[in-house]
Parts: C-alpha cells; sequence; structure tokens
C-alpha cells in the first residue's frame, strides 16, 4: 500500500505469483505482473505463467528480452545472471516509467540471499524492491501462505532460467537453450518433476529428486530417456548420483 503502484517481475513460480496476487489485491489496477519471454525460458513456462494470471484475475502483460544478443551473457562466466537481470530491470524500468509506476519489485525472498546470485546486484542498481524480503518471509512460509490463499502454484517445484544447466565458460546459444528445454520437457512428461538436465555439450547430467532415481534406471523408461535425448543430440545421457541441488553448477 505504502508503494501506491508496482509492477511484479511475474515468471508463474510460487515466489512472484504470491506477490503478484498480494500486489493485486492492495492495489489493483496500480499492480502490473510483467513476464519477460526469450529463449531462456521454457515454452511451457510462460504458456503457464500466463494462464495463472488469468486465472488470478492479474493485470498482466509479456514482454520480449534479448539478453542472447549481449556478448557478456553468451561468454557465461560467473556473472552471466547479472547480465540476464539487468537486461530485464532496464525493459522493466523503462516500462514503468511509460506508465507511470513508482516501483519494480521481483519475488526475493530470505532464502536466495544466502546463495550465490548476481542477478541481487542487477536489482540494486535499478532500485528494485523485494517485498518478500522486507516482509522477512523465507520460501516455505510463502509456501503455507500460497496454500492457504489457495494458489494453485503453492508447491511447485523451483524453477530456474534454462541457462543455469550450461556450465560457466561454455556459450549460451539458442540451440543448447533449446535442446535443454526439449530434454526436461521430455522427463516431466514420465511424470517427474523436480528436475535438471545439466548441459556439458555432448553430455547430459540428469539431476532428480532422490526418490526418483529408480524411475529412470527401469529398463523401459531408460530406453525411452536414452533414445529421446539421443535425438535431441546428446552422445551420453547420464544421471548424477547426488541427485537434484538448485545452483549446483556453483560447485566449481
Amino acid at each position: 500500500r505504502e508503494m501506491r503502484s508496482v509492477i511484479v517481475a511475474y515468471s508463474g513460480g510460487v515466489d512472484s505469483a504470491f506477490l503478484a496476487t498480494i500486489a493485486h489485491d492492495v492495489l489493483r489496477f496500480k499492480a502490473l505482473a510483467v513476464t519477460a519471454n526469450s529463449p531462456s525460458l521454457p515454452p511451457s513456462e510462460l504458456e503457464d505463467a500466463v494462464e495463472l494470471a488469468q486465472q488470478l484475475g492479474l493485470n498482466h502483460r509479456v514482454i520480449e528480452t534479448s539478453e542472447i544478443e549481449n556478448p557478456n551473457y553468451v561468454a557465461n562466466d560467473s556473472r552471466r545472471c547479472f547480465f540476464c537481470k539487468n537486461e530485464l530491470y532496464i525493459h522493466l524500468r523503462n516500462l514503468s516509467a511509460q506508465q507511470g509506476f513508482a516501483w519494480v519489485t521481483n519475488g526475493t525472498n530470505t532464502d536466495d540471499l544466502g546463495d550465490f546470485r548476481p542477478g541481487l546486484d542487477a536489482a540494486k542498481e535499478y532500485g528494485v524492491r523485494s517485498p518478500l524480503v522486507e516482509a522477512a518471509l523465507a520460501k516455505e512460509e510463502i509456501r503455507i501462505l500460497s496454500k492457504e490463499r489457495g494458489l494453485p502454484v503453492w508447491d511447485k517445484p523451483s524453477q530456474a532460467c534454462l541457462a543455469s544447466r550450461i556450465p560457466y565458460g561454455t556459450p549460451v546459444s539458442v540451440e543448447a537453450l533449446t535442446r535443454i528445454s526439449q530434454a526436461e520437457e521430455f522427463l516431466r512428461s514420465l511424470g517427474l518433476k523436480q528436475l535438471r538436465v545439466r548441459h556439458h555439450n555432448t553430455i547430459a547430467r540428469i539431476e532428480l529428486e532422490p526418490e526418483d532415481l529408480a524411475l529412470l534406471v527401469q529398463h523401459d523408461v531408460r530406453k525411452q530417456v536414452v533414445e529421446r535425448l539421443g535425438s535431441l543430440g546428446y552422445a551420453y545421457v547420464t544421471l548424477d548420483l547426488a541427485g537434484f541441488r538448485s545452483g549446483s553448477m556453483n560447485q566449481v
């Protein structure tokens, strides 16, 4: 209420959906949820975000971003996320100025503050506010509050941009992002939810929740996965025995 009018960087995940819902409840038409579409966003995620916004009655807009045209982003060093968010916040700042919104906000929560996230530096540079951090809300609390409000994404697995599947130092390309997206989409069609396909050129390293590891080594399923990912260009398909862990590329 104190912010008067806001743009919410909205991906359709639990954090941004909760924030956009609260902003809509409090500010109505003075809150605008904005989703950035680019090759680093899986097409299914964009579809889900649009559908959810309609379901929740949000004031919603999709914009196009072109971080893939920035050589600093493509180079994929440890600051890649900064250049990606820099592109996003430039667009959102310009949109807020054109449309007369007082603030740009994001769905960062207190749990995000302990990880390596250069994108937070970009948010700081552009004066982007994080209301969930200001309210001292952690991920689990946001899930509980979202469930109480009946938000269908309250238990949605955490997502990250497709470029986070590519090791630092390996250039980001539309071809690689598309291959990763299609591989993960196929695995989800098998009923898997929390997963990552880490892209090591000709090697696909699949991360799953420990309880899901057994599914992929069943003969028929294993054969399907190898054939499908092979058709996408992966010569070797591997299963990471450490299982899913967010930000695993930061280990090195």
